[in-house]
């Protein structure tokens, strides 16, 4: 048979496996220290949860160590938050029916790295400004904080959007450039803002393309074919 095998664990065994379940989290939530608050906080303004909600989250991960990882000196550069619609694992698969996959939705939240999952729904990120250790008292000056939001997988809108409405108002508004004494005056900041700009203009020339695009009609042409004998039934036919 190729069919797959149903694994039926005895109730002894769910019940073990709960409590392991049980007691990982509760090791994760003993890790949880101001710097996981800062980016619960973060979360839970940025996507409309409660804090409670996104520790929740958080805690059940599997991938919680990359929060640790990006903490660490010269960690992760950026940590990755999805919040969309998943498929929910349910018990007792064969009782439910084969056409109920959409009561199956739900929205999660959870720790990515952005590679294997589809993107659908938002994005928060954290971003690293520099390479030192993220401690309890730098958070807020070494971590920024971002949403980007692509609700029913809309990329190319989404990102328009972050750029147009967001960082683009933010880079014309921001008065240090670093060495950069003359800041939006200078012909170069001036040329980098143009050319933003200008990509934000063929997003929203693509995104138009493609949602504009015209569906062509499969045509079936095999009754046109079956009776061609002769070159002038082919002229005839063109």
């Amino acid at each position: 048979t190729t069919g797959k095998k149903s694994i039926v664990l005895s109730s002894e065994s769910r019940k073990e496996l709960a409590k392991q379940a049980k007691v990982t989290k509760e090791e994760k939530r003993a890790q949880i220290d101001e710097r996981h608050r800062y980016l619960i906080s973060r979360l839970a303004d940025g996507i409309g949860l409660s804090e409670q909600q996104v520790e929740e989250a958080i805690i059940s991960d599997d991938k919680f160590q990359l929060i640790e990882q990006f903490f660490d000196p010269n960690g992760l550069k950026k940590l990755l938050f999805f919040y969309q619609d998943v498929l929910q694992e349910k018990s007792n698969a064969s009782l439910r029916s084969a056409g109920s996959t959409n009561s199956l939705l739900h929205k999660k939240l959870f720790i990515t790295m952005g590679s294997t999952e589809d993107f659908t729904g938002t994005c928060a990120f954290f971003l690293r400004t520099s390479d030192k250790a993220v401690t309890a008292s730098n958070v807020s000056q070494e971590i920024n904080f971002g949403i980007f939001d692509c609700s029913n997988g809309n990329i190319l809108q989404g990102l328009e959007f972050f750029l147009s409405q967001i960082m683009i108002p933010a880079l014309k508004s921001q008065e240090n450039w670093g060495a950069v004494k003359e800041g939006l005056k200078n012909s170069q900041i001036q040329d980098f803002l143009y050319s933003v700009d200008t990509f934000v203009g063929t997003l929203s020339s693509s995104r138009q393309n493609i949602e504009d695009k015209i569906q062509l009609t499969k045509v079936d042409i095999d009754i046109y074919l079956s009776n061609l004998q002769n070159p002038s039934d082919y002229i005839t036919a063109g």
